[in-house]
């Protein structure tokens, strides 16, 4: 049946086959692979040291949205839109604003001065070069 909103191309599996991994769009080779778990181990490692403070430190919206971010890895939209909020507040909540040069609010300033305080190490260990660029974990301990 024909459905002018969404095409479909059959294939046979034989034929799926014939394309080698390495030609999928989201392959991963073994090492990324290792470097993804690494760095998903890394998050929840450290989310479960800092997760008992957040309460402390966060105010409530700041709390839903480092968790909705961090931890689910959902993007600055989907944490807005789950907490009724606009994404540019989300962003406000999460990394703070710059007002006269200088650096006001923010979850990740509350929480890297927490963690300074307890101790705990927040930056990356050895990761891929590319996962470093585009994780949004690194961007915000790196600020």
């Amino acid at each position: 049946m024909y459905n002018p909103e969404f095409w479909e191309v059959q294939l046979e599996q034989f034929d799926l086959e014939q394309f080698p991994n390495e030609a999928n769009a989201w392959h991963e080779t073994g090492e990324d692979q290792f470097y993804r778990y690494l760095r998903e181990d890394q998050v929840h490692e450290l989310a479960d040291q800092v997760h008992g403070f957040l309460s402390e430190f966060l105010t409530q919206k700041q709390c839903e949205a480092v968790i909705l971010y961090f931890i689910y890895q959902k993007t600055q939209q989907e944490v807005a839109e789950v907490l009724g909020i606009s994404r540019r507040v989300v962003s406000q909540h999460l990394f703070g604003i710059c007002r006269n040069g200088k650096h006001i609010g923010g979850a990740m300033n509350k929480l890297r001065k927490m963690c300074a305080q307890q101790g705990i190490d927040i930056q990356p260990t050895q990761t891929s070069p590319v996962f470093m660029e585009t994780s949004p974990e690194y961007l915000a301990t790196s600020a």
